[in-house]
């Protein structure tokens, strides 16, 4: 960046004013040996030519360095005027060297040259210099000063130089008019440092450095009319006073080129015409009374005049006229300009007032202004529209008349709170009645205007917030409030427990009922959610019928509901309720034209089984704890048949416990490789041959020891681990019956493995049985997946497209414990089942009753009606085996055979046979 944009430092200017010291050593030092004459004329002479050609030298350097550091126009007008203070610098090495070796300087000489040099370049290079943005106007004013000056130095330089020189002639022509170019020249560089000066109507950071390079010009030109004069009179020697203007002048020079740049982010913007300068307004009519005195003084001295006088005096008044003129034209645009503002803004000014009028009575808020006494002053129309009062109604009366007593009582407190501190606010809401007397919530906002004299008095901004509230009130309700029933719903429940535990007395109990519907789920199935719905709402208003008043009945979510009941200790309303409540729903339940059965399982968790509440625990704390106790209870009721009710016992929280942990400890038996399978045999009825196994997973636990899979396969199903835990079934199945492939060189036997209905809810089911039966090389006609009849029932449409897919890979597909649940033969028809599977708890009975046998038999007719082969499980005695091979059925499987074993002695078995044997007879 170059150094005119940076701001001065401390330092620089610190330096530049060491600078300004020496320079006025240096000069009144050269000023006191010229004047006295210290040393003879001889040491004069020399001390003053060589300290100009110094001067000179130094002052240009130094303009020729700013030049350096600047752009633009700057660079070109300091450039242009070092160069002219070079130039006056070689014109005075020159006539320096005529005088030392020829002993005179003729007039005209070579030095002219450069003297008459520094008059063109220094003068173009201060019209160089940039100024403020001036109009038309200004520039004209600039140049009229400018003209004035001019014209008033000319008379002057007239009198004292011009004059006396014609007069005096000279040894040439060319020498007279050179002698008549260094004032006139002079005149012109005064001229124009005047007219750059005016032209500068601000402080900005050039107008130090103009000033001072004036300064030194003034100076010279001081001392080029002293030159003139002496030389003209034959008085002039090198050496004498007369050398001290012109050292001064290339002094300041040197000073304004080695001043420091102003800071421009702190100079005052230039606007033309704003911030003139006295100075530069004020020195053309200095330079006129200049001129004007030197007339009088020369006049009363010679008692002569000139036509070039009176010339130069007419012209010094036309520029005076038309100076005037100018400025007289410009006030009075001045006045049309402040009157036209004057008009636009008493317009803007009534226009604002009109806008402000306009929206205080069209606005929503009621504006109303008051005094100390609350009697209204000013009542804005818009109460009308809003609290339907006229504004006549209510001014000059006490604004609390038609209000209630409280909210009067509230108002005036709220206006004397505000009246002791001058614009102080508050804000309270109120019930304000409407003309037609209904109630409305207003919010009011109070302000102390009373010290402005505009207002004089408090104002009162009343909004009517009615709607507000109302939907605050219903959005509370839709956050407390199940959206179907209208109960409360979780949150709003807690609260209550919490509220009910927190003003319990010392013989008060609470209990809370956790009711989970028996049966929805089917409902919701068949009829669909909006019949779910509706038997819902239908459960709701009987719950709460059946509840004492003052009971709080809540809806969860789904068919979960809750209710809180208060009671004495030891009087066991809590369970009357859950009785009346179980009895209640065992009554049908009319949705649209059927009726619908459900039943409900309850568990009741009192606040009394918790021991009085947990020490350091807060009534919340306790509200969560019954309600998960209650939650518990309710699977215990479930879990003993359903349509009943359980009270909490701290055994089931243990069961919770243990439960979670071995879900924690299943989560990483997989990694952990604590599952292992073992095998059952699969028995062909017709010659006792081994043709396959089931594959069993058992989880071989590292401190609780080898778990029933009926303690975790549940866990699983529940928690979503089914399907990790399936797939490993599946490819360590798989991966079994190859390596039995290649250790006895035959074709792998038939694998069974169990398909849980977590594993069909996702679509990739197919795709991972693919994958598997890819990586371990079992043929797909080999792999039996076997499933329970809830596949065929639940999502109908997207298990059968997910079974076929299965099929379309070769794969046999079998029905695990046929018979105990509900699917149709419309189901097994349209679905592409391989196998049917007996039930044991059919085949266990078999001889027992004669109608398990007719059952058992139906189940293998029908497989052999519908081309399926029957697969009887549980076979424990010869009796049974006997009985099945009797109806039919194609394979057995049983501890008469074998009991699921591990891969090591189910190869054994393959290899030598299960070994069923007919009975002894």
């Amino acid at each position: 960046m170059a150094a005119s944009t940076a701001p001065p430092t401390p330092r620089g200017v610190h330096r530049w004013a060491r600078l300004c010291v020496a320079v006025a050593v240096v000069v009144a030092t050269f000023g006191v040996v010229l004047s006295t004459g210290v040393g003879g004329p001889g040491t004069a002479q020399l001390i003053s030519n060589l300290g100009l050609c110094a001067a000179a030298v130094s002052a240009a350097v130094a303009c020729l360095f700013r030049a350096a550091s600047l752009r633009g126009r700057q660079r070109a007008g300091w450039a242009l005027l070092g160069l002219g203070v070079l130039s006056w610098g070689a014109g005075q090495a020159c006539a320096v060297w005529l005088e030392t070796f020829t002993g005179s300087v003729p007039l005209p000489s070579q030095a002219d040259i450069g003297y008459l040099g520094m008059i063109l370049l220094t003068s173009a290079g201060l019209l160089v210099l940039p100024v403020a943005t001036q109009t038309l106007a200004n520039r004209a004013r600039s140049v009229l000063d400018g003209l004035m000056v001019a014209v008033s130095l000319v008379l002057i330089a007239w009198y004292l130089v011009i004059e006396p020189l014609i007069e005096a002639g000279g040894d040439s022509a060319l020498a007279l008019y050179l002698s008549l170019a260094y004032p006139l020249g002079d005149i012109v560089m005064v001229t124009v440092v005047v007219y750059m000066l005016a032209l500068q109507r601000r402080r900005g950071r050039d107008f130090a450095h103009l000033a001072l390079v004036g300064a030194g010009i003034v100076a010279f030109a001081v001392s080029d009319i002293g030159y003139a004069y002496l030389n003209l009179t034959g008085a002039y020697a090198s050496g004498s006073g007369t050398d001290i203007g012109w050292f001064a002048g290339f002094s300041l020079i040197l000073l304004a080129a080695t001043k420091p740049a102003g800071n421009p982010a702190t100079a005052e913007p230039a606007v033309d015409g704003e911030g003139a300068q006295p100075f530069g307004v004020l020195l053309p009519y200095v330079a006129v009374l200049a001129a004007l005195a030197t007339s009088i003084i020369w006049f009363a001295r010679t008692g002569q005049a000139s036509p070039f006088v009176a010339y130069t005096r007419s012209a010094l008044i036309l520029l005076i006229v038309g100076r005037q003129l100018l400025t007289l034209l410009e006030n009075r645009g001045l006045t049309r300009n402040l009157e036209t503002r004057v008009a636009d803004r008493t317009a803007e000014l009534y226009a604002s007032e009109q806008r402000f009028h306009a929206l205080v009575q069209h606005s929503s808020d009621v504006v109303t202004v008051v005094g100390t006494d609350a009697v209204v002053l000013y009542q804005s129309e818009s109460v009308q529209r809003v609290f339907g009062y006229t504004p006549a109604m209510l001014t000059g009366r006490n604004i609390t008349e038609r209000f209630s007593p409280e909210s009067a009582a509230r108002l005036l407190d709220a206006l004397r709170s505000v009246s002791a501190r001058p614009y102080a606010t508050t804000v309270l809401e109120l019930t304000l009645p409407h003309l037609d007397r209904r109630q409305r919530q207003a919010e009011i906002t109070v302000t102390n205007l009373l010290g402005d004299p505009n207002v004089g008095g408090l104002v009162l901004n009343t909004r009517d917030i009615s709607e507000r509230k109302e939907l605050q009130e219903q959005l509370v309700h839709e956050a407390y409030h199940d959206a179907l029933t209208q109960l409360a719903n979780r949150a709003l429940f807690r609260e209550r427990v919490a509220e009910a535990l927190e003003q319990r007395g010392e013989d008060d109990d609470v209990t809370v009922l956790f009711l989970d519907l028996d049966g929805f789920k089917e409902v919701n199935d068949s009829l669909g959610h909006l019949a779910g719905d509706q038997l819902l709402v239908r459960v709701a208003e009987r719950l709460t019928s059946s509840v004492r008043e003052g009971d709080v009945v809540a809806r969860f979510g789904g068919d979960e509901f809750a209710v809180l009941i208060r009671s004495a200790l030891s009087l066991g309303e809590a369970e009357v309720v859950a009785q009346r409540i179980v009895d209640e729903l065992h009554e049908p339940f009319r949705v649209g034209d059927r009726d619908l059965h459900v039943r409900g399982s309850i568990g009741l968790a009192a606040y009394a089984a918790l021991g009085g509440g947990a020490a350091g625990a807060d009534d919340a704390d306790d509200a969560e704890q019954l309600m998960r106790n209650a939650d518990l209870a309710m699977y215990k009721a479930k879990g003993t048949g359903g349509s009943g009710f359980a009270s909490y016992d701290p055994r089931m929280l243990a069961g919770l416990v243990e439960r979670l942990e071995l879900e924690a400890d299943l989560r990483l038996a997989l990694e952990r490789g604590e599952l292992r399978l073992h095998y059952q045999p699969t028995i062909d009825m017709a010659d006792s041959r081994v043709i396959g196994f089931e594959a069993l997973v058992r989880w071989q636990h590292p401190t609780r020891g080898l778990i029933n899979p009926l303690d975790f396969i549940p866990i699983a199903e529940a928690t979503g681990l089914i399907v990790p835990l399936g797939r490993w079934v599946l490819q360590e199945a798989c991966r079994q019956a190859m390596e039995w492939s290649a250790r006895d060189g035959r074709r792998p036997v038939k694998m069974a493995v169990n398909v849980s209905v977590r594993q069909f809810d996702r679509s990739d089911l197919p795709a991972v049985v693919r994958e598997v039966l890819t990586e371990t090389g079992m043929p797909a006609d080999q792999l039996c997946l076997e499933m329970t009849e809830s596949v065929l029932m639940t999502d109908t449409e997207e298990n059968l497209a997910q079974l076929v897919r299965l099929k379309a890979l070769g794969v046999t597909l079998a029905i695990d414990d046929f018979g105990t649940g509900y699917s149709s033969l419309a189901y097994l028809r349209r679905f592409p089942v391989d196998m049917l599977k007996i039930d044991r708890s059919f085949v266990e009975r078999l001889g027992e009753q004669a109608d398990d046998a007719a059952l058992a038999g139906t189940i293998v007719q029908l497989g052999q009606s519908l081309g399926m082969s029957t697969v009887a499980e549980g076979i424990e005695e010869y009796g049974q085996l006997a009985a099945l091979r009797e109806m039919g059925c194609t394979f057995a499987q049983g501890f008469y055979f074998s009991r699921p074993v591990p891969a090591g002695e189910a190869g054994r078995l393959l290899l030598e046979g299960a070994g069923a044997q007919p009975a002894p007879a």
